[in-house]
């Protein structure tokens, strides 16, 4: 199953979560998958929904990784589990003021952690998209760089001459050979846990004590665009979102500013 997702490029993160429901689902029966039941599949999703309260995202999850399963792996004629789901919450995401979010990414003495976060709350990056991209990715002349999003689609975000300057103070400094951002080993990737560490640590430097995290800066950075009257199209493109619906999140906790509004009453028919 896993040399399966390999070759249809899914994420390092959604190969060991579906491992995971996998092998969660086999361990319930004390059974291999290959001999599990679509009703036991079944039995085992409404024990999760009605004794332990699992999210709707988790339930969403081990369905996708029971299709590649019998799908793509047993190569079985597989028909779609059908099951009352629980209600997906919807929450309002999490978004730094704009004042929060500068004092955030200066935050870091470190060189290269205040380039890590500039570049996150800047760009909208994702926290895989980050620790991924490479010197080649970063186009100097027309400030740019490529991104290689979810599901191996690829985008191109706005670099501002600021980030851009600081970059480059940041190569001279580092000289990483591959990867932007390089982590213990050659070749090796910057970790996602200590992405997580550096904007918790500076958040506690400066006192916020909301929950933090690289996700975050990414909201913030579609929340302040928004506001900043960004079309919620060119948003979409720049967070590489499929659908503009995700995108429409942002219209509910973006401080637009109502006087910018017309009156449309008082406009001429002219």
């Amino acid at each position: 199953m896993e040399r399966e997702m390999r070759i249809r490029n899914y994420s390092e993160r959604s190969i060991t979560s579906y491992l995971s429901s996998i092998r969660f689902i086999s361990n319930y029966y004390n059974l291999p998958p290959g001999q599990i039941t679509s009703d036991q599949l079944k039995t085992y999703l409404y024990h999760l929904i009605n004794h332990e309260n699992c999210s709707v995202s988790k339930i969403n999850q081990i369905i996708s990784a029971w299709n590649i399963l019998q799908l793509d792996v047993l190569k079985r004629n597989y028909e779609s589990i059908r099951i009352k789901r629980p209600r997906r919450e919807k929450k309002i995401p999490q978004v730094l003021s704009r004042k929060e979010a500068l004092a955030l990414i200066n935050a870091p003495r470190n060189l290269k952690h205040h380039t890590l976060l500039s570049l996150a709350y800047c760009t909208g990056l994702r926290r895989n998209e980050l620790i991924s991209l490479t010197l080649g990715d970063i186009d100097r002349e027309r400030k740019v760089i490529k991104v290689q999003g979810k599901g191996n689609k690829q985008r191109e975000v706005y670099m501002p001459d600021n980030l851009l300057t600081l970059i480059e103070e940041y190569y001279k400094r580092y000289r990483p050979v591959h990867f932007l951002f390089e982590g213990q080993g050659q070749n090796a990737r910057y970790s996602g846990t200590s992405i997580e560490n550096i904007i918790k640590n500076a958040g506690l430097q400066i006192g916020i004590k909301k929950n933090l995290s690289p996700h975050v800066l990414r909201h913030t950075f579609a929340t302040h665009m928004l506001e900043s009257g960004v079309n919620l199209k060119r948003i979409q493109l720049l967070l590489g979102h499929s659908s503009l619906k995700t995108t429409s999140i942002y219209l509910h906790v973006a401080n637009i500013d109502q006087a910018k509004l017309p009156d449309l009453i008082t406009l001429s028919d002219d």
